[in-house]
């Protein structure tokens, strides 16, 4: 799939990586108007099959990411070593504030919990759900597919060990073309991944 206008990105450090991002910020100043982009969020409704219910206080900090994740760039993979940013699009925010946000939220929609929040809100906590964001990207390997993967841990805050942990996976294909195609897809495989989380650490606790 050719993908015009995007930022090429290969496996060779962080260095590398930095050198990328900044002769494209050097490159869209260049023109005589700015580049505009379409910008997009995370909306699909996570369903939680049969949440169990408790009374514990969770805390969710912001998931941590390798800096092609933790940005505001929507992730292309064309090959297990080369990425690519998706042209004239970008998420409302860096990737991780809108999972956390997203998460938090979800919690919070099964009416089961007895309090959740973020950082610095003040809660007694019981426990964390520390994530890891491995993979939120746009596959071009055979049909284009969203994945994403999201690594848990539920951290007893009381005594700082880790109760569970687990990779949670998933895909769903791009219907479609255009930019709103691709991030459909993203939304769906992400909704999955966090309804799985939250139902998960709720029968965990």
């Amino acid at each position: 799939m050719h993908f015009p206008g995007v930022f090429t990105v290969r496996k060779a450090g962080a260095a590398r990586l930095a050198v990328v991002i900044s002769m494209a910020m050097i490159l869209a100043g260049c023109g005589t108007r700015p580049a505009v982009n379409d910008t997009f969020s995370l909306a699909a409704t996570p369903v939680v099959e049969r949440p169990r219910a408790t009374n514990r206080q969770i805390l969710v900090p912001e998931p941590t990411a390798l800096r092609t994740l933790d940005s505001d760039q929507i992730v292309v993979r064309l090959s297990e070593s080369e990425l690519r940013f998706l042209a004239r699009a970008q998420w409302g925010d860096r990737l991780p504030r809108i999972v956390q946000d997203r998460l938090v939220q979800t919690f919070e929609d099964t009416g089961r919990v007895g309090g959740v929040g973020k950082p610095g809100q003040g809660l007694a906590i019981d426990y964390q759900v520390i994530t890891e964001i491995r993979a939120f990207e746009i596959s071009t390997d055979g049909a284009d597919t969203a994945v994403v993967e999201i690594f848990a841990k539920i951290l007893d805050d009381r005594n700082g060990t880790v109760r569970r942990q687990r990779a949670f996976r998933a895909v769903a294909p791009v219907r479609g073309a255009g930019n709103p195609a691709f991030v459909s897809a993203l939304d769906a495989a992400f909704a999955k991944v966090a309804a799985d989380i939250v139902g998960w650490t709720l029968a965990s606790i």
